[in-house]
């Protein structure tokens, strides 16, 4: 399985953007690695590994009796998943990736526009179309790193079906990175999905490690045959 010395102090400057982006409360450390209280009817809790081992899943998975409960677990492959109890399901794998900020001024497709806004430390974006509709979003959350400066965390990047394969992800992520560079950050850092990975990496962004993801839910029916021996 991977194994990069690095991931853990990345994993912490993650999530120490990722919890300003999305409002939760400050994540608490665990033998195993961080809990967070997100508060959310459908993610109230979040257990996050940066250097996982058999025993600490086995045992958490198995303790787990909160529903939509989320485990994430880096710098390990599908070889983890026998780990895992019963009642938890398998979410789409993740990347985590940093990438070096810079002021940058993108040019913004034909037919849309973009504004952004910050807020207690998260920077929104949004593209809508010159007629209004709604196209494309993201934002970051902006927050000290391991080692005192500042990064920014992407988020919730997102575009409409309909607005897709038009330049609209590319115009994003340069905004917020722009807008995070402005406001002090000098690193970004993201757990992206498999579709989004072309997308970072294209835009210079460093990839450092996989993530497995779950959820749990005894009364939904697995769609995976984890739990195993």
């Amino acid at each position: 399985m991977p194994d990069d010395p690095t991931v853990p102090a990345l994993v912490r400057d993650w999530l120490s953007g990722w919890t300003v982006a999305r409002g939760a409360a400050d994540p608490q450390p665990e033998p195993w690695g961080w809990s967070i209280d997100v508060g959310q009817p459908r993610h109230p809790w979040r257990h996050v590994l940066p250097a996982p081992v058999e025993s600490d899943v086995r045992t958490l998975t198995g303790a787990t009796a909160v529903p939509w409960t989320w485990l994430k677990l880096f710098d390990v492959d599908e070889r983890a998943l026998p780990w895992i109890g019963p009642g938890w399901h398998v979410d789409v794998p993740g990347h985590l990736m940093t990438c070096r900020l810079r002021p940058e001024r993108p040019a913004v497709p034909a037919g849309y526009r973009i504004t952004t806004w910050s807020r207690g430390g998260v920077v929104r974006a949004m593209v809508r179309t010159i007629e209004g509709e709604y196209a494309a979003r993201g934002q970051i959350g902006v927050a000290p790193g391991s080692d005192g400066s500042l990064l920014a965390a992407v988020d919730q990047v997102e575009t409409a079906p309909e607005h897709r394969r038009r330049g609209l992800g590319s115009l994003l992520m340069r905004t917020l990175q722009s807008e995070a560079h402005a406001a002090g950050a000098r690193t970004g850092v993201l757990v992206g999905t498999t579709e989004g990975r072309a997308l970072y990496s294209a835009l210079d962004w460093q990839w450092h490690a996989p993530m497995l993801s779950f959820w749990y839910d005894p009364s939904t029916p697995a769609d995976l045959p984890i739990g195993g021996s």
